[in-house]
């Protein structure tokens, strides 16, 4: 069930296998240590902020392609998707990450400060389980349904052996402490995420609507995040939500669907979404997905994250242009997808939506 940390040293040996393959996806290029010289038309440098769930990834991926482009430097900072948002509109990032798609109200308002046009890319290609974890001496894994994460979240169920816990988990030896739950301070994807599985199977114990903003006082919050599997790590009786690439040496719950209680795995994250339709309403370069936690059908784990690579289709310098298409022809591309999980557990986008996601880079102008 848990993704190992080993996973990302992986990543990073497969850098030069995958680096020829990468290639091909971005106008040529030669792998590092090969003796003929690199035959990339790329290059330049670009700024990218956004989400710190996509920052394992976005390591390998950043790696693997400067390796196949060696004039070109990408710059990832994981700023959380909020800012990530906010910087492409303000201008700062030539592209960003982020856990959620500009809604409608945004894309009609426009004002990508980033681009030259309104017309923005925004691809799904990150697509991760968000793992409940917690700190608890003994104890690895709980099963917990909807209605008790929701209620540990809000502050209803307040102790670890409280029975709405116990009798989920008759042969655990819960211990009579307080429950510290952490969320983030951040404006998050991944917050929304949870909170929008919280509103959709538990409405009548968590009465907030979705959002990337924590809306209680209560609990203790936490930057970005590492700060949130930090705070957890370092704090016994905590619990929290988070990326699974960077929780899986805590405690995890296995969450309640169809009657029975599911692990967090790419896989099962993977299944949720393939259940999920895209967005309607939406132009053919921006592929959002409307997932729906309630519906998540049997074997699948209902708190998946799909997480967006965010561009312009109007730049106003060509080459910059010309490097976030590459970048993002890579990162889609199947060498990209294996890329990153082996070094963050997410889960390839399939074939079928790749086609969709290629003809949506393409939108991206270069000349």
């Amino acid at each position: 069930m848990k993704i190992s940390r080993i996973a990302r040293i992986g990543a990073v040996g497969a850098v030069a296998a995958l680096a020829l393959a990468g290639c091909a996806a971005n106008e040529g290029g030669t792998p590092e240590g090969s003796t003929e010289p690199s035959t990339s038309t790329l290059s330049g440098s670009i700024e990218a902020t956004g989400a710190s769930s996509q920052e394992a990834a976005q390591q390998s991926w950043v790696a693997a392609f400067q390796t196949a482009n060696p004039d070109t430097t990408i710059n990832y900072t994981a700023t959380g998707s909020g800012t990530g948002r906010e910087n492409f509109l303000a201008g700062s990032s030539n592209f960003i990450g982020s856990d959620r798609a500009f809604n409608a109200e945004e894309i009609a308002a426009g004002g990508f400060g980033s681009c030259t046009s309104d017309d923005i890319v925004e691809i799904p290609v990150y697509i991760s389980p968000v793992a409940v974890a917690f700190n608890l001496e003994g104890i690895d894994e709980l099963n917990l349904d909807g209605a008790t994460i929701a209620g540990i979240f809000a502050g209803t169920i307040t102790n670890w052996n409280d029975p709405a816990i116990a009798d989920r988990n008759p042969d655990a030896t819960l211990p009579d402490q307080a429950i510290v739950p952490v969320h983030r301070a951040d404006a998050s994807g991944t917050q929304e995420t949870f909170t929008s599985y919280l509103e959709a199977v538990a409405p009548e114990v968590w009465t907030n609507e979705a959002s990337d903003e924590w809306p209680l006082s209560t609990g203790e919050a936490a930057d970005g995040t590492s700060g949130v599997v930090s705070a957890i790590t370092n704090g016994v009786g905590y619990i929290g939500f988070a990326d699974a690439s960077q929780a899986s040496e805590l405690g995890q719950v296995a969450v309640e669907v169809e009657g029975e209680y599911v692990p967090y795995s790419a896989e099962a994250a993977s299944a949720l979404v393939a259940a999920s339709p895209l967005e309607e309403g939406r132009s053919a370069n921006d592929l959002a997905f409307a997932v729906d936690p309630a519906a998540a059908p049997a074997g699948s784990y209902p708190i998946a994250l799909v997480s967006y690579l965010i561009g312009c289709v109007d730049y106003e310098d060509t080459e910059v242009a010309a490097l976030v298409k590459g970048y993002f022809q890579y990162v889609a591309s199947a060498e990209g997808q294996d890329v990153a999980a082996e070094a963050a557990g997410s889960a390839p986008i399939s074939d079928d939506l790749r086609e969709k996601v290629d003809a949506a880079i393409d939108a991206i102008v270069t000349e």
